[in-house]
């Protein structure tokens, strides 16, 4: 996410996710501040007005995602039952809500909804242990097996990737390689960090094999089948239609043009999804109303608390993550990112509003695009007659 857990970067380093260590609360003024720290200046002329209306609030927020090197941004808004979005770019036409990104792990909280989609209907169970097909070892604790309740909350114990994942990887696309054949080699090779259900560690491996579990060697088709078709999220896919990829945005890294990632394999991390901010308002909407929603009492199970860190308070649903807005009131969010687009939902259900951000540039640790949208939601939930 990744909310990228497993930010590979070039030269094959992984990094921490700097919000791995502690439950995220809002405060608006150390956002701002370390957005500001982090190169998020203000542009010349710009200035926001508290009184601002929606659209002067959201563009305040679009400069600053340009200035912290964006080349363009999309932000979109649910407020009051409304939707709003808008774009902006430092050169060319400006991208809109049906301009296409890499979705990256957000695409984490689809597979949870597919998981709990089954859980509802009783196919499965929560506490199920993870399962696989002759010739794939799944490690276990000392105490106990690896749940998919244990994958979906990041507490399986498993690392954030396979042991054997970059030994061949192209560091600019590096899961297009990886084959069934590797998982299965690599599986033998990666000992479990911690026991199941212990400790929080953000695993793309972990909801890669919650994917397989679900749907072996066919994750992407059952995602498209279970969850984005129900809700409508037609351009939220791995397969890039002809359309979509006329309205797609270039992916940079510093500057650089960088290729899309490809994930035949753990997919179900949302390593390679595609999709759209107006896509991801419906998707977002439908978190705020579940009963809208054809997927109704699945979306219900993923936003109960079903982990909690014992060393740092982190609270997790299934695939999304908690923290607190300044007054107290629960954000429920996920941020992704690869390494040419970054993301992030987050949304106060009490309250009725989300705002999702994508913009077409890699996020480093700092990850100060995420901050912008914290900030917005903080703000636009504090804000009366908006």
């Amino acid at each position: 996410m990744a909310a990228e857990a497993a930010s590979l970067h070039v030269g094959v380093r992984i990094r921490t996710p700097y919000w791995a260590t502690k439950e995220w609360t809002v405060d608006r003024r150390r956002l701002l501040g370390a957005a500001a720290a982090a190169g998020v200046a203000l542009l010349p002329g710009k200035a926001m007005a508290a009184g601002g209306g929606l659209a002067a609030r959201v563009r305040f927020y679009l400069d600053r995602a340009l200035a912290a090197g964006a080349p363009s941004a999309v932000f979109g808004v649910i407020r009051g039952g409304r939707r709003y979005v808008a774009g902006a770019g430092q050169e060319g036409p400006a991208p809109d809500g049906k301009t296409v990104f890499q979705l990256g792990s957000i695409g984490k909280t689809l597979t949870a909804t597919a998981l709990a989609r089954a859980a509802s209907a009783g196919t499965v169970r929560l506490d199920t242990p993870l399962s696989l097909p002759s010739g794939f070892t799944v490690p276990r604790g000392k105490t106990r097996r690896i749940t998919l309740r244990d994958l979906a909350t990041h507490s399986s114990g498993l690392p954030t990737l396979p042991a054997n994942l970059l030994a061949e990887a192209d560091p600019y696309n590096p899961y297009a390689h990886y084959t069934l054949e590797d998982l299965a080699a690599g599986l033998r090779q990666t000992p479990l960090d911690k026991e199941p259900g212990s400790a929080y560690t953000y695993s793309n491996l972990g909801f890669g094999l919650l994917g397989q579990a679900l749907a072996f060697d066919g994750v992407d088709a059952m995602l498209q089948r279970r969850v984005a078709a129900p809700m409508g999220l037609w351009d939220t896919t791995t397969a890039l239609r002809p359309d979509m990829a006329s309205r797609k945005a270039a992916g940079y890294m510093a500057g650089e043009a960088v290729p899309d990632w490809h994930d035949p394999v753990l997919s179900g991390a949302g390593t390679s999804i595609y999709s759209t901010v107006d896509d991801m308002l419906r998707y977002l909407d439908a978190q705020l109303h579940p009963e809208r929603s054809p997927l109704r009492n699945a979306i219900e199970l993923t936003q109960r608390q079903h982990f909690t860190d014992p060393a740092t308070g982190q609270r997790l649903g299934l695939g999304w993550h908690f923290g607190a807005l300044s007054d107290g009131r629960t954000m429920t969010w996920h941020n992704g990112g690869t390494y040419g687009f970054s993301t992030c939902a987050a949304f106060d259900r009490e309250n009725g509003t989300a705002v999702m951000m994508m913009v077409n540039t890699y996020s480093d640790a700092a990850r100060p695009f995420d901050m912008l949208v914290f900030s917005l939601l903080d703000e636009l939930v504090g804000v009366v007659g908006l």
